[in-house]
């Protein structure tokens, strides 16, 4: 049996992945088939190209759940936030970054590792022999979602993802449009003008609404149903769930005011984040969308300070494939059913950038240990990266299984605390204070 850990897909989970087995000494393939073979939504050839937000959320390691994920991987020097924090946007509390640039210097490192290749080229099967983990994401090609499915025996699961659309910088009219932060919130100037606010007065909002509703949208196949990551909803279904909806969501005003009008409460807000290092590209946040691209272009052109928006890329929606890992997969990433086989990243039910490169992250030291014939133990079960893979591995409960984000939810509770509103700070601090001694330590046995 070959000592060679061959990695399939060049995303996110799969580059991170790479990364550690790489650098605790294994050979690795990367096995990418783009650009040979296209998706919908990616536009390069770069290993960990971001397709939908450019943001990885809240860099709170002390109260935020996905925060304290940042801090884990940081510890465990990982790429993905290495190269976050080397190509970072000011954006308030948030950690995001200029996505071109991060990707093209993930790509930059790995390619650099004297023991990492890149394999431009499809797997369209589960191979029997080998080390392999596939974390092929919400995209995974439909040959090799068959093979899975006819591994395990199970239907194929899988949920309707949206992405928001790119404006460019120099259509947006800054006479109406203002930059801050809610609630003036970061530590530079920068971060405290992170976003770019268009608003909104009720009669705007009640017609931008009725456009929404009325607008063409994408139409599904026969036979597929339409199960969206409540987290990454398209404005249209948030819109048919109630006109203020969208109000108390994506288009929330509080916290803001109008820099132009002081004076005046806008009724909703219309928020752009920075997609870029230059400033030219701004996405618009929350305005993931299932509309067709000509009612689009003139949906979002309704929005105050829009009305000349250029886009770089228009919104979309594509099927997002993962598996039912409580049924399927053990504590160390496996298939249950074929041992030499691990799953990480997004096709495993986790949702979002950084839970996708955490699991990568584990999988890849996972592998690399078994193949240097020095297994590691499971994550510690209080750690960010812990809770996730328990929750994953057979903490959520299989027959109402979905992709989930990291959440304090996850975590076991901490003895001796108060509950209730008040007492949520502490109860956070707490976790976040638990979780790092116990990833310390688990790394601690690694060095």
């Amino acid at each position: 049996m070959t000592q060679e850990l061959h990695i399939v897909g060049g995303g996110l989970a799969g580059s991170e992945a790479a990364w550690q087995a790489a650098r605790m000494g294994i050979d690795v393939v990367i096995h990418e088939m783009r650009p040979k073979v296209e998706t919908f939504a990616h536009q390069t050839g770069d290993l960990a190209e971001m397709v939908c937000s450019n943001s990885f959320r809240s860099d709170d390691d002390e109260q935020n759940a996905v925060g304290l994920l940042h801090w884990e991987m940081r510890a465990a020097d990982g790429l993905i936030m290495r190269m976050a924090d080397a190509h970072r946007l000011p954006a308030g509390g948030a950690l995001a970054v200029d996505r071109d640039a991060f990707s093209r210097g993930v790509t930059a490192e790995l390619t650099a590792l004297p023991n990492l290749r890149v394999d431009y080229g499809e797997v369209t099967d589960l191979p029997k022999d080998g080390h392999w983990i596939f974390a092929t994401g919400p995209l995974t090609s439909p040959s090799l979602g068959q093979a899975i499915q006819t591994e395990t025996g199970a239907e194929r699961l899988a949920f309707f993802d949206a992405i928001a659309p790119i404006v460019h910088a120099d259509s947006i009219d800054m006479d109406v449009v203002w930059a801050q932060s809610r609630y003036d919130k970061g530590d530079t100037e920068a971060e405290r003008k992170a976003y770019l606010n268009c608003p909104m007065t009720r009669d705007q909002y009640e017609a931008f609404i009725d456009a929404l509703l009325a607008a063409d949208k994408t139409e599904f196949h026969e036979g597929e149903t339409a199960n969206y990551f409540d987290g990454c909803l398209p404005i249209e279904v948030m819109a048919e769930r109630g006109r203020e909806t969208l109000r108390f969501g994506p288009m929330k005003p509080i916290g803001l005011t109008n820099a132009h009008k002081p004076g005046e409460k806008a009724y909703a807000v219309v928020q752009l984040r920075r997609d870029n290092a230059l400033g030219t590209l701004f996405n618009i946040v929350g305005f993931q969308t299932k509309m067709k691209y000509g009612a689009q272009a003139q949906v979002f052109r309704m929005i105050p300070g829009l009305e000349n928006a250029s886009f770089a890329r228009l919104g979309g929606i594509h099927r997002n494939t993962f598996m039912n890992s409580p049924t399927l997969l053990d504590q160390q990433m496996r298939l249950k059913s074929r041992p030499n086989l691990r799953f990480a990243g997004q096709v495993t039910g986790v949702e979002g950038y950084v839970e996708s490169a955490a699991m990568g992250l584990l999988a890849g030291r996972f592998a690399a240990a078994e193949i240097l014939g020095r297994p590691l133990p499971p994550a510690p079960k209080n750690s960010a990266m812990g809770a996730m893979i328990h929750h994953i591995t057979g903490g959520a409960e299989a027959k109402s299984f979905q992709p989930m984000n990291v959440n304090f939810g996850l975590f076991h509770p901490v003895d001796g605390l108060k509950g209730g509103r008040r007492g949520r700070k502490d109860r956070y601090k707490a976790y976040t204070d638990r979780a790092k001694a116990e990833w310390q330590g688990w790394l601690d046995t690694q060095a």
